[in-house]
């Protein structure tokens, strides 16, 4: 594996350019063709206002990017001019390149696209059980989830994006040129730390146990928020409990999707995930925060 400034990223244009991107996409699919976005699908992409950004180690292909220009339509009545966003579609690393920094670096590169075409939103989705994801969408890149999505793909298995059943995901909203974002990219701001958050009064709404046989599982009570900040736990690990304990992952995804429910109902969007030790394991976290009207007390009553 090369280092992380050896990979070069440029944008892919050609049909012959296009058939190694659909080779890459099955090592994470599998043969699943519903999945997998087809060579003629990228290539209309790339060439109509769209774009596929490649990361490359010499000549081997370990990295892709998709997205195209978009309309929000939840204002329909608006022109499409006022909802123009770029729709980040699919990132696809090679699993031997994994957690080397080539998303981080894929996006990037994604951010400069929609900068040239003079676009400051970019929205996609992500599972919100991958602690992986949410720590290169929100802590990383400094992008906001202002909206949770319940079985947003469905829950029929043949969509390849239905997992167990089910496909929630969390709305990712990437404003490129926001103060937020740049603070996050180039280092200007240093990042909270757990402490500082408990430190504030901010609750862990469902805090994990651990069993006697060392898995953690949800909590089966929690405690609702009474300030502007909440922190919202997930599994470290959700991919292997999926495939070791569905029953364990089920329950998960269903204790993860009633907390996220009644946050976003209650006006808190998601601003931050955090990776870090406590009370000695490892623990994965969002941090919500309030979003809302303006209102003197969070009184419970």
């Amino acid at each position: 594996m090369a280092e992380n400034d050896a990979i070069l990223i440029k944008p892919l244009y050609t049909m012959d350019e296009m058939l190694p991107a659909v080779t890459l996409q099955h090592s994470y699919w599998g043969n699943d063709a519903e999945a997998v976005i087809p060579a003629h699908m990228l290539f209309s992409l790339a060439n109509a206002g769209g774009h596929v950004l490649s990361a490359f180690d010499g000549d081997e292909l370990v990295g892709v990017l998709v997205g195209f220009l978009g309309t929000n339509i939840e204002e329909p009545e608006r022109p499409a001019m006022a909802n123009l966003q770029i729709v980040s579609k699919r990132m696809i690393v090679h699993p031997d390149y994994r957690g080397a920094g080539i998303g981080y670096k894929l996006k990037l590169a994604q951010r400069e696209a929609a900068l040239k075409q003079g676009v400051r939103l970019i929205a996609w989705t992500f599972d919100p059980m991958l602690a992986q994801n949410a720590h290169l969408n929100v802590r990383k890149l400094g992008a906001i989830c202002p909206a949770f999505k319940e079985n947003y793909y469905g829950t029929n298995p043949a969509t390849g994006l239905a997992r167990l059943g089910a496909s929630d995901r969390l709305l990712v909203e990437w404003w490129v040129t926001h103060r937020r974002v740049e603070e996050r990219l180039f280092g200007s701001r240093a990042h909270l730390t757990l402490e500082q958050y408990l430190e504030a009064d901010t609750i862990i709404v469902n805090p994990a146990k651990r069993t006697n046989d060392g898995a953690i599982v949800p909590t089966e009570s929690g405690v609702l928020p009474v300030t502007s900040l909440a922190l919202l736990e997930i599994p470290t690990g959700y991919p292997a409990i999926e495939s070791g304990n569905p029953m364990l992952a089920k329950a998960w995804r269903e204790h993860v999707r009633y907390w996220f429910t009644v946050l976003f109902a209650r006006g808190y969007v998601v601003t931050d995930f955090l990776r870090t030790t406590h009370e000695g394991r490892d623990r994965a976290l969002y941090l919500l925060s309030y979003n809302g009207p303006q209102f003197e007390s969070f009184s419970m009553n």
